[in-house]
């Protein structure tokens, strides 16, 4: 007996014996046994493996990146640039693989993706690095929402918790492993002659092409063609509505928010966004996201929540390992270990919620008992300073990874389990789509209140600095006036002519000025990123209230029995 739906087809062929398990309810039929989906789940954590390392692997090295390609300031392209595309590449996948089968578009995530990591190895400019990653992205799109809906279309909605605990053990060695890796090779001048940073992308070449031949020799899932529509134009109008709010939330802090730059984004961006609104609605069943999906509340109010826990997690996440190498003057090797209780604390809560789901086939709790830890996270992170010891960072990162572990999965079940089998892969898209949308808003929006508000902090500081014994005994200091690295800062204090692009582009002159002058650029910076933080509070303890209101409704098991008790 084979898997069958209405839009995913198989060929009949010979299972192991078995691969099914009949049941009364059609939808409960036609799942493969444990052995046969443990086989299938080993070929797509290796997809998953390539775009969780890079989230990781990435956050550790950027900002050694940034300081050789002359922008840290900038560096919130080279993340925003993969999201959107990631994004916006997502729903498509869902919608695509829905219609004419997984397998094809998974291998061509993981190849897209490959191709992308090739070229950021050869970037030379951050604009080059970040239009890669923009490639990249494409690619990345598929890789997690495709996992999660093949695990939807093989397993019955109570034990997807119990399975998809095995691609968070992927996740969880990923991102354990990826800041330390990345920290490492960012630390390396050059390896067998190319400068270290770009391994953080290279070893994405040998795992792809490994990954693409796991898939191609164990993922075989033969599709019938079905006539159905691919809605072009809600993926065209998805575009005009989202690049231009990501772009000006950006740049508008350059262009300033209620510039004719800014004022054009806002209009283009409603412009889109009424246009998809019109486009999905037309499209009625054939839609890329459709409406109907928020007229249910039991997937409508988890696709909302979700977008809000990936802002808040996101504007909590990215400027961590900022603040342990600009402000603590860890190495990246060493901020990527730092970073390692979250992942823990991720690990664990993902695996306790995980099993507990499966055995009581009820969700709801953990993701109010995860956006409350996460908001407590982001609370005790905001009261760091640049003297925080680091067992308390320590602490707080583990309350945010707990958080953060006790969410996304509770999340995309509660969505999966609202729809019928057949629209499994628009559904867990659109968990991931909208997890990413609030993910590429927060790192856009925290990355430029950071940076917009960094001059003044650190302007800030060095005129707090002024009444300091140790810091008037430096600029007093003939050794400090005779070190050319020191120039800078005694040309901006002496001139009154505030903090300059240089500074905030290329932190690199941190490690070689007198540390008593870069102090006060230390306190300015963990005061930017301690206002970051207050504003990812406030988000979650919003999230927090809305998750009250996702509906629950239990998981369906495997057995008729358990189906019978449960209605």
């Amino acid at each position: 007996m084979t898997m069958t739906s209405r839009t995913d087809q198989h060929e009949p062929q010979r299972e192991p014996a078995g691969s099914a398990v009949a049941t009364t309810d059609p939808e409960e039929q036609h799942y493969p046994d444990h052995a046969h989906v443990l086989r299938i789940i080993g070929a797509l954590m290796a997809g998953m493996f390539l775009a969780s390392l890079d989230q990781t692997i990435v956050s550790t090295s950027i900002r050694t990146i940034s300081d050789e390609l002359g922008g840290l300031d900038r560096q919130a392209w080279v993340t925003t640039a993969y999201l959107i595309t990631s994004t916006i590449a997502t729903p498509l996948y869902g919608k695509l693989s829905d219609i004419y089968g997984r397998r094809r578009f998974f291998l061509f995530a993981i190849a897209v993706f490959v191709i992308g990591s090739a070229l950021c190895t050869s970037a030379t400019s951050m604009i080059q690095l970040s239009v890669f990653r923009a490639i990249q992205g494409v690619g990345a799109g598929g890789l997690f929402s495709l996992a999660l809906a093949i695990v939807g279309d093989i397993v019955p909605p109570r034990e997807r918790a119990r399975y998809q605990g095995y691609f968070l053990a992927v996740f969880g060695t990923s991102s354990v492993l990826g800041p330390v890796i990345g920290g490492l090779l960012a630390d390396q001048q050059t390896i067998f002659g190319i400068t270290g940073w770009r391994y953080v992308f290279l070893i994405n070449v040998p795992i792809g092409i490994a990954a693409f031949a796991g898939v191609w020799v164990n993922l075989h899932t033969v599709h019938h063609r079905v006539d159905h529509r691919v809605d072009w134009w809600g993926a065209a109008t998805l575009i005009m509505a989202l690049v231009p709010l990501l772009v000006v939330a950006e740049q508008g802090r350059e262009w300033g928010w209620t510039s004719t730059s800014a004022v054009t984004c806002y209009i283009v961006g409603f412009v889109g966004l009424t246009l998809l609104l019109l486009a999905e609605r037309a499209a009625g069943e054939e839609a890329l996201i459709p409406l109907r999906l928020f007229s249910n509340p039991h997937s409508g109010v988890p696709l909302l929540v979700s977008v809000f826990v990936g802002f808040g997690m996101f504007g909590a996440m990215m400027t961590l390992p900022l603040w342990m190498q600009i402000v603590h003057g860890y190495s990246p090797i060493q901020s990527g270990l730092a970073m390692l209780p979250m992942t823990a604390g991720l690990m664990v809560a993902s695996i306790v919620s995980g099993q507990i789901i499966s055995r009581t086939g009820r969700y709801k709790a953990f993701p109010i008992i995860g956006t409350a830890l996460m908001a407590l996270g982001a609370y005790l992170l905001s009261r760091i300073h640049v003297d925080s010891d680091m067992w308390y960072v320590t602490a707080c990162l583990t309350v945010l990874g707990l958080g953060v572990g006790s969410c996304m999965q509770p999340l995309t079940l509660a969505v999966q389990n609202a729809v019928d089998r057949q629209d499994m892969g628009i559904a867990t898209s659109a968990a991931t789509f909208f997890r990413q949308m609030g993910g590429t808003l927060g790192t856009a929006v925290f990355l430029s209140v950071l940076f917009s508000t960094l001059p003044d902090r650190i302007s800030d500081a060095f005129k707090a600095a002024a009444g300091n014994p140790e810091f008037l005994g430096a600029l007093r200091d003939p050794a400090v006036a005779a070190n050319p690295a020191n120039r800078p800062i005694l040309a901006m204090l002496r001139d009154h002519s505030g903090v300059s692009g240089s500074m905030t582009s290329d932190s690199s002159f941190l490690s070689v000025i007198d540390p008593r002058l870069a102090l006060p650029f230390r306190v300015g910076f963990s005061d930017s990123i301690t206002h970051v933080l207050i504003c990812a509070v406030a988000v979650l303890l919003f999230t927090f209230v809305l998750t009250w209101f996702v509906p629950e409704r239990v998981l369906r098991g495997r057995t008729p029995a358990e189906i019978a008790s449960e209605r």
